[in-house]
């Protein structure tokens, strides 16, 4: 099809995987061994599909099994600490471990087998239910440390210590383990109906490789154009963190091919492993799937999925589309040429040969479209990706492959639910103590009442929480705290969850720890630090289009008309452009200081929405590039 080769180079992706992603840190199982565990992950993968379609338990049995499941993998996959000191150690469970996972999951158990009698005692439990759930509790933050890492855990630990101020030890075991406010609430109802069935439809995706049709795609439409394998990289990272819902992990696996590429192009290593991370971290924000999080916006919003993804789709676009005219702006700064065309693939080539991998997406869209529940939407989603592999010899899915797709759904679904198990934690002791409301008090006395203080207290809120917080447990954290004062402020409650959403997310290329940027930098072989400055900059657009839509909600299709949204999406564009021309230093050609002052006062000035504001912005960028203009000619 073509001569452009974009198999993964010689680069150690699953070290670099291991050392930013916790996720990843997993045993290396080989043997007898990895078969039992691949074979207990396929069932508990159908397990979870069968709770959703033929199991009529109660929903508290069903969720409580769900997490018991989730922590018996996470002692059994992901060791005490990552070094690997011994060479079989990655072939061995230490008998501690095996002990940790089978207690863990025990006490889960004893709930399900139990619940009835549970939930006659109420808060007057006995002293065996007493000390199987404070186990459960604690377990189950170990699994998390293991599975997430430590910060998400310190920050749960704070919120406990913080309910044990305000009540006793067996309320707050009564709330947090055996009620639905607490590890097995709102956050795992989401994680156990719909997140586990996005995930497996996830990896089915991946095994039918889309991925490798995405950077084709990506290729053949801008490959050859001014600064092409980092719009290349845009795109393809865009349609494949999507479907990955990992900022990191994306990061690695498509930008293994497309940072040689970049930096072959001519472009600066931290530049180009900043633009992978600010693409990849994008991904999680892109409808249909948008990562775990939309669903569990879905939860804290009563919106449906389909209402969801189609206000997400303009912010996507913006957020995109900024990144994309950093990196045109900057090649034509560098005067970089695209890749020839001769090595690249032809569009209508790599689409009549595998366009027919587009089939599940579009099919999910439309049936969830057209009313369909999600878990019956997922479900034939996945059973379409098997049907339409057979069209392709490379990637057709025997039976093998198949197991290979449930295995790896099950393993991915293991940080996303006891993240969510954790969130679970943390929601609870803010509903029950009143964190909530002190919160509220405060944001509110410190912004004077003012909603754009407000907002920029909540999005330094969400990215210092975003750190080391996975996106799921920031979002619930944030939804349950930050997003109900900015709508008791004036913003429309949906714009509001979509606020903290969008910050949540730009936490993994935020530094001091963006995790996606310095995975994108073992990749270049660049500077951690200045990737990550790199890459929030090219993703400047996530840090103004949430107070675009937080202030004026018509870009999320909300109380609006058709021109009203055409209007916005013009002016924020202009606005992204005139923001990006002065970070980058450069419009229609390099600018002085005082035209990248112009530049970015014009783009931010159109992010408030009003007459004066938008013709303000308008008149200060116009003036930048009639100057530029003007000293063009006069050459």
């Amino acid at each position: 099809m073509n001569n452009l080769n974009i198999k993964e180079p010689k680069i150690n992706t699953k070290r670099i995987l291991e050392k930013y992603d916790a996720e990843s840190r997993t045993r290396n199982f080989t043997g007898i061994k990895k078969n039992i565990i691949r074979y207990l992950l396929v069932v508990f993968a159908i397990y979870s599909i069968l709770l959703n379609f033929y199991f009529t338990f109660d929903p508290k049995v069903s969720r409580a099994s769900f997490v018991a499941g989730l922590v018996f993998f996470a002692y059994v996959l992901y060791p005490f600490k990552n070094k690997k000191k011994h060479k079989d150690l990655n072939n061995i469970i230490p008998i501690y471990d095996l002990i940790l996972a089978i207690l863990s999951s025990a006490c889960y158990f004893y709930f399900v087998f139990n619940y009835q009698e549970i939930i006659k005692l109420g808060i007057k439990l006995n002293t065996i239910e007493i000390i199987i759930g404070i186990i459960g509790i604690l377990t189950t933050l170990e699994a998390c440390r293991r599975v997430t890492g430590i910060p998400i855990v310190i920050v749960s630990s704070i919120f406990i210590i913080y309910g044990l101020l305000e009540n006793s030890i067996k309320l707050n075991v009564y709330n947090l383990f055996y009620t639905n406010d607490g590890i097995i609430g709102t956050p795992i109802r989401a994680c156990q109906s719909y997140i586990v069935l996005f995930v497996i439809f996830g990896a089915f995706l991946d095994k039918s490789g889309i991925s490798e049709f995405f950077i084709h795609l990506a290729n053949s439409i801008t490959g050859n154009s001014v600064g092409g394998p980092a719009k290349v990289a845009v795109i393809s990272s865009s349609l494949c963190g999507m479907v990955s819902g990992s900022s990191v992990g994306n990061t690695v696996t498509t930008g293994a091919v497309t940072i040689p590429l970049m930096k072959k192009n001519g472009y600066k290593p931290e530049f180009a492993a900043a633009v992978e991370a600010a693409a990849s971290t994008g991904g999680q924000i892109m409808p249909p799937i948008m990562g775990a999080a939309a669903f569990l916006m879905i939860e804290y919003t009563n919106k449906s999925y389909s209402f969801i993804a189609l206000r997400a789709i303009l912010p996507a676009l913006l957020y995109f589309a900024g990144i994309f005219i950093s990196v045109h702006l900057e090649a034509k700064k560098l005067n970089l040429q695209g890749l020839p065309k001769e090595k690249l693939p032809i569009f209508k080539n790599v689409i009549k040969k595998s366009w027919f991998l587009l089939i599940p997406l579009i099919l999910l869209v439309v049936l969830i479209s057209i009313g369909q529940t999600m878990t019956l939407s997922a479900l034939i989603a996945i059973l379409s990706v098997i049907i339409v592999s057979m069209f392709d010899r490379e990637h057709r899915m025997n039976i093998d492959k198949i197991l290979d797709a449930l295995e790896m759904g099950a393993k991915n679904t293991i940080s996303v639910g006891i993240a969510c198990a954790v969130a679970g934690i943390i929601a609870c002791i803010i509903t029950t103590t009143g964190a909530g409301l002190l919160l509220i008090q405060s944001i509110i006395r410190i912004s004077n009442g003012h909603l754009v203080i407000a907002m920029l207290l909540t999005m330094i809120t969400c990215i210092i929480l975003g750190m080391g917080v996975p996106t799921t447990a920031n979002y619930v954290i944030m939804a349950t705290t930050c997003a109900p004062i900015l709508s008791n402020m004036g913003m429309n409650e949906f714009a509001a969850h979509m606020f903290v959403f969008y910050f949540g997310i730009v936490a993994d290329i935020t530094p001091p720890v963006a995790l996606a940027a310095y995975a994108g930098s073992a990749l270049a072989g660049s500077k951690p630090m200045s990737t990550a400055f790199n890459a929030t900059q090219l993703a400047i657009a996530a840090f103004i289009v949430p107070f675009i839509f937080g202030l004026n909600p018509a870009l999320l299709f909300i109380d609006t008309t058709i021109f009203e949204v055409i209007f916005i999406i013009i002016s924020s564009l202009i606005g992204i452009f005139g923001v990006a021309s002065g970070i980058r230093g450069y419009s229609i050609r390099e600018t002085d200081p005082l035209q990248r002052m112009m530049l970015i006062i014009g783009g931010l000035m159109l992010i408030y929405p009003g007459f004066f504001t938008d013709i303000t912005g308008i008149i200060l960028i116009a003036g930048s590039i009639l100057i530029d203009k003007f000293q063009l000619n006069n050459k």
